[in-house]
């Protein structure tokens, strides 16, 4: 899509730094079994998993924040979680990773979101959800708007990641929409099926190819397909550029002037899609407000979800893998 001169390359990177973006959005525990298959079990046919390791990451809008973090921005990571052992343990695994917790807003009624995998030989044998998908309270909502409002005029992006949780409602999104927009902030939006349309008005609205086909009710099968589909959210949702991402066929990028540009993915070996609309969000964010324009930031986010394709489970984009990826094929 871009083709990146080192200076541009390094300036851009070094522009990523101390950028504060706050993510607004559903935040998950990601538990991992990690283990080895050598029999079925006699009880029913499927895998006995024997269990070699476990460990916890963050999920969800936290993975997002993560992202962030990891290329050098400062994320404001603002959500809810349940008050029970996993809302704890998420709590920990910020402060560990040296987030500031501030923005967890706690929610008694409600579990916290924890998405478990069992995985074996690096393949995913089941994934245990543990959720609520009820909106959560108007009390909750004033509640998250509030913390936005405290630190607007420090942030430099916000980013709004729907995963059809409850925390991203639509009254909230115009809500936070229409803030950002006031104070002429940056605004993405990762959305999921049930407000899919309530996006008006934002920087890049970035769904993905499920997401499309299920909504619009087409079949995304080419170039074609994918131009009419794009251009008619352009039209709908009035947003000034629409990245849509095609998994093993790369992205599309619509913008307000009625450029539409394909680019093919580059991931190399793909082991794990888990966590790849995170980093293209996390990365397209953190780009735009280190000054980059819509197709370099769209270029450098194809590049770190190529990455993180290549991992097993939900791994973070690292600042200097992506830097190393794009100047490799740049120069």
């Amino acid at each position: 899509m871009v083709t990146f001169t080192e200076t541009r390359l390094k300036e851009l990177f070094e522009n990523f730094k101390r950028k504060r973006i706050a993510v607004v959005g559903d935040l998950m525990l990601d538990r991992y079994f990690w283990g080895s298959v050598a029999r079925i079990s006699p009880e029913a046919p499927v895998p006995v998993v024997e269990i070699e390791s476990e460990s916890a990451r963050l999920g969800g809008a936290a993975n997002v924040a993560h992202n962030i973090k990891s290329l050098g921005g400062e994320p404001m990571l603002i959500g809810v979680v349940g008050n029970d052992n996993s809302g704890n343990l998420l709590r920990d695994i910020l402060i560990e990773n040296r987030f500031t917790p501030a923005g967890l807003i706690v929610d008694a009624t409600r579990p916290t979101t924890v998405k478990t995998r069992v995985i074996a030989h690096s393949q995913h044998v089941v994934r245990i959800d543990r959720e609520t998908k009820a909106d959560i309270s108007y009390t909750l909502q004033h509640k998250i708007l509030d913390v936005l409002r405290q630190n607007i005029h420090s942030l430099d992006a916000i980013i709004l990641e729907d995963y059809d949780k409850g925390v991203i409602v639509k009254s909230l999104i115009k809500q936070l929409v229409d803030l950002a927009n006031e104070y002429r902030k940056i605004v993405t939006a990762d959305p999921k099926f049930n407000n899919f349309f309530d996006y008006r008005g934002v920087t890049v609205f970035k769904p993905n190819r499920k997401e499309v086909e299920e909504v619009m009710g087409i079949k995304l099968v080419d170039d074609a397909t994918v131009e009419e589909a794009g251009k008619a959210l352009m039209e709908r949702l009035q947003v000034k550029n629409v990245l849509l991402t095609r998994g093993e066929r790369g992205m599309t990028l619509f913008e307000q002037d009625g450029s539409v540009t394909h680019v093919a993915t580059i991931a190399r070996k793909v082991a794990d899609v888990s966590g790849a609309g995170d980093t293209v969000i996390s990365t397209l964010t953190v780009a735009l407000a280190g000054g980059a324009n819509v197709r370099e930031a769209a270029t450098l986010a194809n590049y770190a979800g190529g990455i993180v394709c290549e991992e097993v489970g939900i791994v973070p984009i690292a600042r200097e893998a992506l830097l190393s990826a794009v100047m490799t094929d740049s120069l």
